[in-house]
């Protein structure tokens, strides 16, 4: 019927050991990721609320309970692991990663990683519009190693154009002591989500 919300879907699963729930919820052929939703807080958050402001599709695995969470690093967290993460990978052409680094040196950066550099462009120009106080970086040299999200096994990496890991720091992602993301970066996201599926559609962005 029209007009329907989609549904949720969640998925109990194990990686190395470590008990993980995954909640997809199906959209657009641009997808939200968001592979340490309990260890980098505000990207679970920030995640949902992209995708259902752009009609996107979301994929959170989370460890709901779990006052430590493990740290899964991105290329080990692999579709093997998952039947949502496989019907993600299959149903998204393009992904938007999201996750946390806690560099004191750049408390108000945001890395864009990632092996798709058009879709990455895309999302740093409605970053520096709606968000200017926090700083996207393209340049992959310029980037932390360990930041850069171009593990050919990384998640955002195999979809079919690739994707952009977008690493937000604390301040771009919680706020008040709570994961709740801040409106200016939450609309850029938004915009650059909105952006990236309508490039996509032209075939603009293919790495």
């Amino acid at each position: 019927m029209k007009g329907e919300e989609p549904v949720t879907r969640t998925e109990h699963t194990e990686i190395e050991g470590t008990p993980l729930v995954a909640a997809l919820l199906p959209g657009s052929e641009i997808g939200l990721l968001a592979l340490h939703g309990s260890n980098e807080g505000g990207t679970a958050q920030l995640a949902d609320l992209v995708a259902r402001r752009c009609g996107a599709t979301s994929l959170v695995f989370t460890q709901p309970g779990v006052r430590q969470p493990v740290h899964i690093p991105s290329a080990r967290m692999a579709a093997g692991h998952s039947a949502l993460l496989r019907e993600f990978l299959d149903r998204v052409s393009l992904t938007v990663s999201l996750h946390g680094h806690m560099r004191p040196e750049a408390p108000h950066t945001i890395f864009l990683g990632g092996g798709n550099r058009a879709a990455a462009r895309v999302l740093a120009e409605a970053l520096a519009a709606g968000a200017p106080q926090f700083p996207a970086v393209t340049d992959l040299a310029a980037i932390p190693a360990d930041l850069r999200g171009v593990h050919p096994r990384n998640p955002v990496n195999l979809t079919r154009l690739g994707g952009v890991q977008v690493e937000l720091p604390l301040l771009a992602r919680t706020g008040g002591g709570a994961d709740i993301p801040p409106g200016p970066v939450a609309e850029a996201l938004t915009a650059g989500v909105k952006a990236l599926g309508a490039a996509a559609s032209r075939r603009d962005v293919r790495g």
